[in-house]
């Protein structure tokens, strides 16, 4: 297996090696202040990162983590400090080079988050201090611990994602046949299946690291399809469009079953106050005291089912809430 691609693709293999150095050596030379260092995470991060056509086809997901205590307007300064680098390389490598800024508080309050289980299970030092340096105090846990609202905010990024694939196919004729789906929509309708499938696993404390386990696990073709698209992407669709629906509809029944069975799918003074406090408004009552995912996943369902616009109060909720 390769070192950051999956599979055996030494040529790429070096390109990121040589990409990643040569950033590193710009962050360190830019000495940007309140910033301890940076990692690259992501699926290059984890040694599962895809190539087509001789080229990268992942983002490249660098996280950025401030000194302790750092400021927004410190934290602001970071970003806009990293930007001239992310646009340079994501011109010189075809792929969006990616900037997140994190304080050590923040990292340790996502803990339990996907995301930050995964950056800290792989991930490649960049520049400044050492991730096993920056990360301490993070508890390490099993894939298998995750909560049930992260199998909830998976299908609600899974299912923003495939109704912004839709307005793109309905918007361009070009789009109307498998073979002539733009990138964007392609990377959306399997990043569907992968995310239905992985919520599943999520919601029976299956998840597994790697998405070659996570495929034996669930034993499903159109998974095991969707990952090996992923590492190896093609023109054409791992499925259509209305097959990645069935599947993250799928999903939805079967995460909202497990939420009401285990009882993590409950009203809380907490997750109302937490909605009223960003949103300024109440909402829809029938779903009020959810959690913020989960409301939004509630009103996210119908508009998929529908395969209807995505209404833009519905989009300002996943912003806030994502």
């Amino acid at each position: 297996m390769g070192l950051y691609v999956a599979g055996e693709a030494p040529a790429m293999d070096r390109r990121v090696g040589e990409a990643i150095k040569a950033i590193g050596a710009e962050i360190d030379a830019l000495r940007v202040p309140r910033l301890q260092g940076v990692v690259l995470g992501g699926g290059y991060g984890r040694g599962e990162g895809g190539v087509g056509d001789n080229a990268l086809s992942n983002d490249l997901d660098f996280f950025a983590v401030t000194e302790e205590g750092a400021s927004a307007a410190e934290i602001a300064a970071i970003g806009t400090a990293l930007e001239p680098v992310s646009r340079r390389w994501t011109e010189q490598l075809g792929v969006d080079v990616d900037f997140a800024v994190r304080t050590p508080w923040r990292l340790r309050h996502d803990q339990a988050r996907v995301m930050i289980q995964e950056l800290i299970h792989g991930y490649f030092d960049v520049a400044g201090k050492k991730g096993a340096e920056m990360f301490k105090g993070i508890e390490v846990r099993p894939p298998s611990a995750f909560p049930w609202s992260e199998a909830v905010r998976l299908l609600v990024n899974r299912g923003v994602g495939l109704l912004l694939a839709n307005e793109r196919m309905q918007s361009s004729t070009l789009n109307s046949q498998p073979s002539t789906l733009s990138p964007f929509i392609l990377r959306n309708i399997n990043k569907c299946v992968l995310g239905a499938g992985d919520a599943r696993l999520i919601a029976r404390g299956g998840y597994l690291w790697k998405a070659e386990d996570r495929a034996a696990a669930l034993g499903e073709p159109l998974y095991s399809a969707a990952v090996a698209w992923k590492f190896r992407p093609q023109k054409e669709s791992v499925c259509s469009w209305d097959e990645a629906q069935a599947e993250w509809l799928k999903a939805v029944d079967e995460v909202m079953a497990a939420g009401r069975r285990t009882g993590a799918m409950r009203r809380t003074v907490y997750q109302a106050a937490r909605w009223v406090w960003r949103r300024r408004t109440v909402g829809d009552l029938a779903t009020f005291g959810y959690g913020a995912v989960v409301r939004i996943l509630l009103k996210l369902a119908p508009v998929v089912r529908r395969r209807a616009p995505l209404p833009p109060s519905l989009r300002r909720d996943w912003e806030i809430f994502n």
